[in-house]
């Protein structure tokens, strides 16, 4: 039974979902069950992942990597997410761009988030 807020990906097609709200059915597309995406939290490769996430005036600064990842047309950041006391906040990102996002959010509790589209789910 997948859980909220998990994060699933179909390994023919490539779509990703995230459980808004839990079931008790199991997530299929193409015809076979979709993968859970586990959230790394160690980075060992040499480009690096792991959410940096800064308290910064007016809200957070997410950026991914302690060295800026690359954002090139084959390997990118797809989306940066921030759960702030219970609420999500996500902002979708494109090669090209800083691989980065600023929430304006103030929350007590945050968590964040990001999706490398070769090398899966990233926590901080």
């Amino acid at each position: 039974m997948a859980k909220k807020l998990e994060v699933y990906k179909c390994d023919l097609c490539g779509n990703i979902v995230e459980v808004l709200h839990a079931g008790a059915g199991q997530l299929v597309c193409c015809g076979q069950p979709m993968r859970l995406m586990n959230e790394n939290t160690v980075d060992a490769a040499k480009e690096k992942h792991v959410p940096v996430v800064e308290k910064v005036e007016g809200g957070y600064l997410v950026k991914v990597g302690a060295v800026p990842h690359p954002m090139e047309e084959k390997h990118y950041i797809e989306w940066i997410e921030l759960l702030a006391d219970g609420k999500v906040y996500r902002q979708f990102l494109e090669p090209g761009q800083a691989p980065e996002a600023f929430f304006p959010v103030s929350a007590a509790q945050v968590t964040a988030r990001e999706y490398c589209n070769l090398h899966g789910l990233w926590k901080a």
